[in-house]
């Protein structure tokens, strides 16, 4: 099992950090709550149930694999064998079955655009008693779900790679997940090999799909997660690297998206999630900052096959995978097959892949938390079905970029700004303290540094007191000068 490091902000910080949060879900305008007529559109929803699916699928043994404590329960799934290779049924909640277009539910989840996670508790896309309950794949509880079927070979390739696995398809169908698993748990079980089939074969099949992520050219960086925890001790960061049973779980998600893009592509119509791969002068920069590093990239070793090799928690890797973020950028929504805002046809991208993932991607997996999901579902539920995709699909499709973006701009700066604060508190206490740091970046007259315990991101000079320079990858000392709670500034010297 990974390491687990818990920090939690000084009871003297207490009082101030929570008025900071609170303060910052009023200037990024976070809703409290949802509005009466969306409340009242959901309960309706959810005591009526969705219409009739024709697939029944309820003697098939799904479960879900989530954080524990999860009940916005997106995704189940069952892997059995077949042949030599495997079937992967993917079961994805039934949201479309419960939103009315145009409807007030939907309004909603066009303003909100997805799932934020706060340190002081979650937004959801979608009013709980559909997103925790009605259309959540909970265990015992019969639902309808958009069923992906993808078979694979033995090398777990699917159809759509180039095996004769056979093609891939979604429908709709009635399943009953038998249980709910969480992450920790389940990694505990395979370490012991006490694990259940699910497990086990959800690790023969996720080590199968990152061998292939590896052959086409995909990249992952898997930085340490740093999660921000409230309990009645107050506010807490938990830093860990991720589970392998996540990774392999992941791998179900991504396998689903490259289908669906394909099916979309296909079929000439849909929304993928693009981003183009890295400028030339950006990857040789990073060759150059690396080589200095003391972790060159041979030009004969494929990039996510270096990223793979960079060896994890050392002073070093950090820096050199914290480069490497920088070229994970320009992700946006790309849509095609619909006519855009001034009446003009928009046609497929040149380049519709995504670069990290090294293929055509789409989201379709997580319809209770992202808005652009419940679009690739109907989309491609259409396509297998060989039915016109539904009139509110397409006259909306062309405004999911614009909502997406705005969506993840928010809760990116939102959720910066609050772990600025919550660092600015766990420092609170150590102002005049020198602290062991790494130097993760230089850039001009700043450094970016990493300071191990507690674990804060801040900027620095980038120089010593004694006018000696900085680099990238090397071990100094901080002293904290300042650490505002309130604005989450911290202002730090070279010790």
């Amino acid at each position: 099992m990974p390491s687990r490091r818990t920090h939690i902000a000084p009871r003297s910080a207490r009082g101030s950090l929570t008025a900071a949060l609170t303060a910052l879900r009023e200037e990024f305008e976070v809703p409290d709550d949802f509005p009466a007529d969306v409340l009242t559109e959901a309960e309706t929803a959810a005591a009526s149930g969705p219409a009739e699916a024709a697939l029944d699928l309820r003697d098939v043994p799904f479960v879900t694999l989530d954080p524990p404590g999860s009940r916005d329960l997106d995704q189940a799934f069952h892997i059995e064998r077949s042949g030599h290779g495997f079937v992967l049924r993917y079961a994805i909640a039934d949201v479309p079955a419960f939103v009315r277009p145009g409807g007030a539910v939907d309004a909603e989840a066009r303003r909100r655009g997805q799932t934020l996670y706060l340190p002081d508790g979650t937004v959801p896309l979608h009013p709980p008693v559909l997103s925790e309950d009605r259309a959540s794949l909970l265990p015992g509880a019969e639902r309808t779900a958009y069923v992906w079927t993808i078979p694979v070979d033995e090398h777990g390739l699917s159809g759509f790679e180039g095996s004769a696995a056979g093609p891939a398809r979604v429908e709709r169908a009635v399943i009953r997940s038998r249980s709910r698993l969480d992450y920790v748990s389940a990694q505990r079980d395979l370490d012991a090999e006490t694990a259940e089939e699910p497990l086990l074969r959800l690790r023969e099949f996720g080590r199968l799909r990152i061998e292939q992520e590896l052959r086409r050219g995909g990249a992952s960086l898997n930085l340490p997660d740093e999660e921000i925890v409230r309990d009645a001790h107050g506010y807490r960061i938990e830093r860990r690297s991720p589970l392998a049973v996540e990774d392999w779980n992941a791998q179900l998600s991504l396998l689903a998206g490259m289908v669906a893009a394909r099916m979309m592509l296909d079929g000439g119509i849909g929304i993928l999630r693009t981003m183009p791969a890295a400028e030339e002068s950006a990857l040789s920069e990073f060759r150059g900052r690396v080589a200095a590093l003391g972790l060159p990239w041979d030009e004969a070793v494929d990039y996510g096959d270096y990223l793979r090799s960079v060896p994890r928690g050392t002073t070093q890797g950090m820096a050199v995978l914290h480069a490497a973020s920088s070229l994970f950028r320009g992700a946006d929504y790309t849509v095609f097959g619909v006519r855009g805002q001034d009446g003009a046809p928009i046609a497929p991208p040149e380049r519709p892949e995504q670069a990290a993932i090294a293929a055509p991607y789409a989201h379709v997996t997580a319809p209770l938390r992202r808005l652009v999901d419940r679009w690739g579902l109907v989309i491609c539920a259409s396509l297998c079905a060989e039915t016109p995709v539904p009139e509110w699909a397409v006259a909306s499709l062309a405004d999911l970029p614009a909502l997406m973006r705005a969506s993840s701009s928010r809760a990116g700066r939102l959720g910066a700004a609050a772990l600025d604060r919550i660092e600015a508190a766990l420092l609170h206490d150590r102002v005049g303290e020198a602290l062991p740091a790494t130097v993760l970046e230089v850039r001009g007259s700043r450094t970016r540094l990493q300071i191990e315990d507690p674990p804060v991101t801040a900027l620095g000079p980038a120089e010593t007191p004694a006018g000696g320079a900085l680099k990238a990858g090397a071990n100094t000392g901080v002293r904290v000068l300042r650490a505002d709670v309130p604005s989450g500034e911290i202002e730090l010297t070279i010790a």
